[in-house]
């Protein structure tokens, strides 16, 4: 089955399970985002293997065509540290952060650019499912500052650990600083648990939670070689960044080198 095909029968699949009335239309970049809003909206619910092969040979096309960074290859800005300018749903490694809500089951608005809609887009709906029976067996939101583990299913790296940062509404209280520092502990914690040698950080609590980049910079840093120092980890802790301007805050943190900025 070409990537053509696979597309719109999932898209096929996704209308009638949904009941929408709507047509697909022609052009491929419409399709695909097409597809990942039926995805976006759908509850987590179980569905046949057929389509979760389907959505997997896809899916896995799709990670080839972006192209995967294996974590094994950066250089260190530090001891263990490093930092990386990327696309976290295409980096090989241990484990990625993903930045969630306290429903830990993913964005729900199409096409939305936060990292907690990319990382369930292109882990699959599996993902969304696991996140759904782990809160229904928890019995409450998650709360800030903790995290917990799931399967990455078609991520390039073994794991996603789901964490749930502050969310700022005006300037950060030390409160806030001591939960997004729990935030990266937390982590830290829970894949040390489960023997995760290496651990990419997305830039919890920035962009929708409106935590200040650079005070969420300084926070993240200084948590990590805290955790770090008291426990004597050897975890290799990627600092993943997106934008320029975070990618800049985190060398002025940790220091320069170009050798290790890769755009998106």
């Amino acid at each position: 089955m070409k990537q053509s095909e696979r597309r719109i029968f999932l898209i096929k699949r996704l209308i009638e399970e949904q009941s929408y009335g709507m047509a697909i239309p022609e052009d491929e970049e419409k399709q695909r985002l097409l597809l990942r809003s039926l995805m976006n909206v759908r509850m987590p619910k179980p569905i046949d293997k057929e389509f979760l092969r389907i959505q997997d040979e896809y899916l896995q096309e799709r990670l080839a065509e972006k192209g995967i960074t294996n974590a094994d290859f950066l250089k260190p800005v530090q001891e263990d540290i490093y930092i990386w300018q990327g696309d976290i749903t295409t980096l090989r490694c241990d484990a990625v952060v993903n930045a969630a809500n306290s429903s830990m089951t993913g964005c729900y608005y199409p096409c939305h650019k936060c990292i907690d809609n990319c990382i369930h887009t292109f882990s699959g709906i599996q993902l969304r499912l696991e996140c759904a029976e782990i809160m229904k067996s928890q019995g409450f939101d998650e709360p800030t500052g903790r995290a917990k583990i799931t399967k990455a299913y078609n991520l390039p790296c073994k794991y996603v650990l789901h964490t749930v940062g502050p969310i700022i509404t005006d300037r950060p209280s030390e409160n806030d600083r001591r939960l997004l520092v729990s935030c990266y502990s937390s982590c830290l914690e829970l894949a040390e648990k489960h023997n995760i040698r290496s651990i990419a950080f997305c830039c919890i609590s920035t962009g929708e939670f409106h935590f200040p980049n650079d005070m969420a910079a300084e926070t993240a840093v200084g948590a990590v070689k805290e955790y770090k120092r008291i426990s004597k980890s050897k975890i290799k802790v990627i600092f993943n960044v997106f934008k320029d301007k975070d990618y800049e805050i985190y060398n002025k943190l940790l220091g320069e080198d170009k050798q290790y900025k890769r755009k998106a």
